[in-house]
C-alpha cells in the first residue's frame, strides 16, 4: 500500500495480508472467504469436508483470490494448535483470526448428556481459545493483528434446546474483551460480531420448520433471515485498518430483532 493510495484503499484494503477462517467452507465462512479474496488477502480456508473445503477455494479462485486449503479437528486442542502453525506457514504470515467454526446439538436440559455438553464447548468455546492463542505470539511478532470471534444472538435472547450452544458463545463474547484488553499492547485489535438468525448450514433446522420460520420472522423488524454475505460489511470493518481503533466490541447484526418488536406489526 503506497503513500499515495486513496483513504478508501488504506483503510479497507487487505493486500499482503492472510487471513485463517475457521468453517470456511460453508455459509458464513465461505462468504467470508470470497469477500476476503476481494479484499487483497490471502485465504486460508479452514474445513474438514475435503469436497467443501475445495468448493469454497474454487470460489476463492473464481474472484481471483489464492485460497489454501486447511483441515483440523477443532475438537482437539493440538490440532487448534497445528492449524494455526500450518496457516502461518503455509501463507507466510498470519494477520487476521476469524474464529467461525461452530457446533450445536438442539436438546431440551433435561436431555443434555455429558457427551453433547462436552461436544459443542469443545467447538465453540475451547477451540476458539487455544486457536487465539496460538495466534497470539505470530500476530505479536508481526507488529500486530486482528482477531474476530463469531458468537450469537442465543447470548442475549434465550431460546428453548439450545442451552449449551448459548453459555459457549456467551463465553466467547466475554472472552473477546478479555483479550482485547491483554493485547492491546501488542497492537492486536480483538472484537466479535453476534449474528441473528442467518440462512446457514446450521440455521437450516429452523427455517425448515414452518412454525418457527414464522415465529421468527414475525419478531425481526426485516421479516426474513440474513443472508451469509451481510455479514461481511461488519466483518471487514473489524478486521481492516479502518477499524483500529475498534476492540473489545460486540456488533449485532440481526435485522432489528433486539431492537424491539411491534404492537401493530408483530403475529400478523
Amino acid at each position: 500500500m503506497t503513500a499515495n493510495a486513496s483513504l478508501f484503499a488504506r483503510l479497507f484494503s487487505l493486500e499482503g495480508k492472510a487471513v485463517l477462517i475457521t468453517g470456511a467452507s460453508g455459509g458464513i465462512g465461505s462468504a467470508f472467504a470470497v469477500a476476503y479474496a476481494e479484499a487483497g488477502a490471502v485465504v486460508g480456508v479452514h474445513g474438514r469436508d475435503q469436497q467443501r473445503v475445495e468448493q469454497t477455494c474454487a470460489e476463492v479462485a473464481a474472484v481471483g483470490g489464492k485460497a489454501v486449503p486447511l483441515y483440523a479437528d477443532l475438537g482437539s486442542v493440538a490440532e487448534c494448535r497445528g492449524l494455526i502453525a500450518e496457516a502461518h506457514q503455509k501463507m507466510g504470515r498470519l494477520d487476521i483470526l476469524i474464529n467461525n467454526a461452530a457446533t450445536n446439538r438442539r436438546k431440551p436440559i433435561a436431555d443434555v448428556t455429558e457427551d453433547d455438553y462436552e461436544f459443542i464447548t469443545g467447538i465453540d468455546t475451547r477451540a476458539i481459545f487455544f486457536l487465539s492463542q496460538a495466534a497470539h505470539p505470530l500476530m505479536k511478532a508481526q507488529g500486530g493483528g486482528k482477531i474476530l470471534h463469531i458468537t450469537s444472538i442465543n447470548i442475549f435472547f434465550a431460546l428453548d434446546t439450545v442451552s449449551v450452544y448459548g453459555l459457549s458463545k456467551g463465553a466467547v463474547a466475554q472472552l473477546t474483551k478479555v483479550q482485547a484488553v491483554e493485547w492491546a499492547g501488542d497492537n492486536i485489535q480483538v472484537n466479535c460480531i453476534t449474528p441473528g438468525f442467518i440462512r446457514t448450514p446450521l440455521s437450516k433446522p429452523i427455517w425448515d420448520d414452518p412454525k418457527k420460520a414464522s415465529w421468527l420472522r414475525n419478531r425481526i423488524p426485516l421479516r426474513r433471515p440474513a443472508e451469509p454475505e451481510e455479514l461481511v460489511g461488519a466483518a471487514l470493518l473489524l478486521t481492516t485498518p479502518g477499524g483500529n481503533y475498534i476492540t473489545g466490541q460486540n456488533i449485532v447484526v440481526d435485522g432489528g430483532f433486539l431492537a424491539g418488536g411491534s404492537w401493530a406489526r408483530d403475529e400478523e
